[in-house]
């Protein structure tokens, strides 16, 4: 009894320094309130620890994270937690954080209400991801707290690696608010690894130049690496091999200095001009096969040891080596200097946060990564650069030996076309993941971001967007040159197409304080046939070229027509603005590729000069004439003559609501989803999903008609309002297709005007919705609109 009285009175009394809080905290570091005590032969189990006898060994912590860097000892920390709310209340959850994913073992203890404590959970790499109590890639521990009632918690770590504690408290809301933020700063870094490796990628299978192979195996090998070391490796791709988990740290870092050095050997030429240099490369790339077979058969602690200081010595090595190749006097060595300072600053940054020299924090855990994406880049510029020095050495060949004259030229014919094979490939290419970038972007807008971080989220955006647009502009000029652009005949909406571009372009001229006159003619016929994506690309040049050259004053779009004969309109639409004006070069030198007026280093307007070529091509395959009228000072005028068809007008008469019992089952039938906003597409998808529903979307009218065509579509929900083509033209257009005429098209409108069903069912549509769509509705609709048509009344397309 007098034992555990003293016991009590110890527990009190060290619990008379805990941590206090009430429940408006939102986290809370706990590297200056932890004691820790270091178990050097590790053989101390949780009752030796909970003991009087080593209570004064705890020490406390006086950094914000406890970084031990590689040590054979056991650490136990020891946290007191009091809540005390301001509102009384029941028990309260928080979360206790460990963000150091590579420990080998992490014990939790905790009071066992006896006056002792018992284990409560126990995870680390060295366990299956299952073992952890919440599925992250960091240590989560849900902690039940009294309030009032102070807890003593006890962590035991141990580690064959670096040994790291940066502790946390969090309330749940506040750590689910924080995760997003993380997670964004981490997809954009590997995003821009898994777009060089790409990039390099198809440049190899281009020009099939060995350096960018070994390139291309140094960012996988480390991408992959950095993937392990921030945990995302055994959350996803091996969470039931802890053995690798841990392996694979010194398996990967051996890879990528084995790559790294050979990429440097075969960019630099360093067995040309440095073989000494290259000696020392060939010895690092030994030490990184000798990691790699340690990883893979000695201990973890060995293997990740030699790797580390591989790492250091990689760094080094590497940099010197593009030193002496730039003293050497190696134009592509410059930005292989720059791109491995980046990196050896990252890297150096983060091992000496392993080794326990500098603290653990944001910068420091994730130094390695954005040296790493720095360092990617600005190597693909080295590597471009090299491409250039090919073609200027190439050059001076053909220069010297005139009688290879006709081979070297066939020789720079092929490697035009391959560029130019390459440049559509890789804009292609680049568009998925910058659609990715751009998504991100836009639903960190659905979070509750302060103002510093908005601003920041704000100018990603526009510049994502900015890259988004040169990339499609380049895209657009390879396939003109290919000649794999063809023009379409679809109906489309002339003032939807007007009002789209006024939506696109009015905001960005009142930035610029400039007035954005659009003057449509009342007269003209609204649903037209023709290629409305092309002309609005063709439009949208000429109003970006009038709003960056014109610096006060206003831009004006004018759209206007003669009557129309035997079913044909000539369209005259005028692009004109109050900017500077110019004086035309003769012979259609301004609709030339890359041509500007001003194309010195210290011009006022920047872009790449493709804008008027394009535009010009652009009407020239839709059968049209781009003319202009300018004078310097006095504003420009740029005039685009076409002739366009009127679409045949089908009388579609209303259905009437059938209603009834079924018929079908939800999963026979295809829903086609057409909505501009991805949101509200993927709003919508999720219901019509939960409804039981196959589903397909679309994002305008043209490509929902192109969906019609390829295959059998049981009903249309379909948006109203979009740019180009609104519901109403798309509706007509889809009537007249064949074995469309009894196609259930359920309207979706963002009014509830007492007129809309009547415009909606005169256009041809079954029902409308109203936005915000409400399940319940979605759902009366599709069962008495599409479950209760006979099965024999579905569509088929071929």
């Amino acid at each position: 009894m007098r034992t555990l009285l003293f016991l009590t009175l110890c527990l009190l009394a060290g619990l008379a320094n805990a941590v206090e809080f009430d429940e408006q905290l939102r986290s809370l570091s706990l590297g200056q309130h932890m004691d820790v005590f270091e178990d050097v032969r590790g053989d101390a189990e949780i009752d030796d620890i909970t003991s009087p006898a080593l209570d004064s060994s705890f020490r406390r912590n006086d950094k914000p994270v406890l970084n031990a860097g590689y040590s054979r000892s056991v650490f136990w920390l020891r946290v007191d937690l009091d809540y005390r709310p301001r509102e009384l209340g029941g028990q309260q959850v928080w979360l206790l954080e460990l963000a150091y994913p590579p420990l080998d073992h992490l014990d939790l203890y905790l009071p066992d209400g006896q006056g002792g404590f018992r284990l409560a959970q126990r995870t680390g790499d060295s366990l299956p991801f299952d073992s952890r109590q919440i599925r992250q890639n960091n240590y989560v521990f849900s902690v039940d707290l009294q309030p009032n009632q102070p807890k003593r918690i006890y962590l035991r770590m141990q580690s064959e690696g670096s040994i790291q504690a940066p502790l946390t408290l969090w309330s749940p809301r506040a750590f689910l608010e924080e995760q997003p933020e993380r997670i964004y700063v981490l997809g954009i870094i590997y995003g821009v690894l898994l777009v060089m490796l790409f990039y390099n990628l198809f440049i190899y299978l281009s020009v099939r130049d060995t350096s960018y192979l070994y390139y291309i195996l140094y960012i996988g090998s480390f991408g992959l690496y950095q993937i392990s070391v921030n945990g995302a490796g055994i959350q996803y791709l091996w969470p039931d091999n802890p053995w690798w988990a841990n392996a694979s740290t010194p398996f990967l870092i051996g890879s990528a200095a084995l790559f790294g050095c050979q990429f440097a050997r075969s960019f630099l030429h360093t067995a040309d001009h440095s073989p000494w240099v290259d000696r020392a490369l060939l010895g690092l790339m030994a030490l990184g096969g000798l990691a790699m077979v340690l990883a893979l058969t000695a201990s973890y602690g060995l293997a990740l040891r030699l790797a580390t200081s591989l790492a250091l010595i990689f760094t080094v090595v590497i940099f010197s080596a593009g030193v002496l190749a730039w003293l050497r006097g190696m134009r592509v060595a410059r930005y292989f200097i720059i791109a491995w300072s980046a990196f050896l600053l990252g890297g150096a940054v983060n091992t000496l946060m392993v080794l326990g020299y500098l603290p653990n924090i944001f910068f420091t855990m994730y130094a390695s990564q954005i040296g790493s994406a720095l360092e990617v880049g600005l190597l693909s510029l080295a590597l471009a650069d090299r491409i250039n020095a090919m073609k200027e050495e190439r050059a001076r060949i053909l220069q010297d030996a005139g009688r290879k004259l006709e081979a070297l030229n066939q020789e720079l014919a092929n490697s035009n076309r391959l560029k130019d094979e390459f440049l559509a490939t890789v804009t292609h290419e680049l568009r998925t993941p910058m659609n990715g970038v751009i998504g991100s972007l836009e639903l960190m807008q659905t979070l509750p971001l302060h103002e510093e971080l908005e601003q920041y989220q704000r100018t990603a955006s526009g510049s994502a967007r900015d890259m988004m647009r040169l990339v499609n502009d380049i895209l657009a000029m390879t396939e003109l040159q290919a000649g794999k652009l063809y023009p379409r005949r679809e109906p489309f909406s002339l003032r939807g197409l007007a009002d789209s571009l006024r939506v696109q372009y009015g905001p960005r001229a009142q930035e610029k304080g400039l007035a954005f006159d659009l003057e449509l003619d009342h007269r003209l016929p609204d649903t037209l046939e023709g290629d409305a994506g092309k002309l609005a690309q063709t439009l949208g040049y000429l109003l970006d070229n009038a709003i960056k050259f014109t610096s006060r004053g206003s831009v004006g779009l004018k759209i206007s027509g003669q009557e129309p004969v035997d079913g044909s309109l000539a369209l005259r639409i005028e692009v004109t603005d109050t900017g500077i004006g110019f004086s035309a070069p003769p012979d259609g030198l301004i609709y030339r590729h890359f041509y500007q007026l001003d194309g010195s280093m210290t011009r006022e307007y920047g872009g790449l000069g493709i804008g008027l070529a394009l535009s010009q091509q652009l009407v020239a395959l839709l059968g049209g004439k781009l003319s202009h009228q300018s004078q310097p000072g006095l504003g420009s005028t740029f005039i685009l003559e076409l002739n366009v068809s009127l679409p045949a007008q089908a009388q579609v008469v209303p259905m009437r609501r059938p209603g009834g019992q079924p018929l079908r089952r939800p999963e026979q039938c295809t829903v086609l989803v057409v909505e501009d906003n991805a949101i509200n597409q993927l709003v919508t998808r999720g219901m019509l999903l939960k409804l039981g529903y196959r589903v397909r979307t679309a994002d305008n009218g043209a490509e929902a008609l192109e969906q019609i065509r390829r295959e059998p579509i049981d009903a249309v929900l379909l948006d109203c309002q979009m740019p180009v083509m609104d519901g109403f033209a798309t509706c007509r257009a889809l009537r007249a297709m064949p074995g469309c005429a009894d196609l259930p098209v359920l309207a979706i409108t963002a009014h509830s005007h007492s007129g809309d069903r009547e415009r909606c069912l005169a256009a041809g549509m079954s029902d409308y919705m109203a936005k915000p769509v409400k399940f319940e509705e979605l759902r009366t609709l599709l069962h008495d609109w599409l479950l209760c048509k006979p099965v024999e009344s579905i569509r088929s397309v071929t």
